[in-house]
């Protein structure tokens, strides 16, 4: 467990699966290794009200909460860590297509999409 996860009781969980989509990701980018990270962030929008964004960044902001979730660096700004804490993300192929999945503790609903929901 990363300090700031013991201060903030927060928690991110990527699978193995979803981090070794992140780490090719991180290579594709070009961005410095030893700083580089997954933001993970909440946005309005979407079908459902919130809709979730990844995006690979090269460090983290000021006022991020940086966490460690199986050896990839998570940023994570305050106001989505409280729709985020607890959340499972991993990466599924099938004949529809690949893509990152969310598994949500926090979610009261969701839509067909996957990539949005009800808090």
């Amino acid at each position: 467990m990363s300090t700031m996860e013991q201060q903030t009781g927060a928690q991110i969980i990527l699978t193995d699966k979803a981090a070794a989509e992140v780490g090719r990701f991180v290579a594709a980018e070009q961005v410095p290794v030893e700083t580089a990270g997954l933001r993970v962030s909440v946005l309005p929008g979407g079908c459902s009200g919130f809709k979730y964004s990844l995006n690979i960044e090269e460090r983290a902001l000021d006022d991020d909460i940086v966490l460690d979730a199986n050896n990839v660096r998570i940023f994570v700004d305050g106001f989505s860590l409280q729709y985020l804490h607890g959340i499972t993300i991993d990466y599924v192929t099938s004949m529809q297509g690949s893509g990152f999945t969310f598994n949500n503790p926090n979610a009261t609903g969701g839509c067909g999409c996957g990539t949005s929901f009800t808090a």
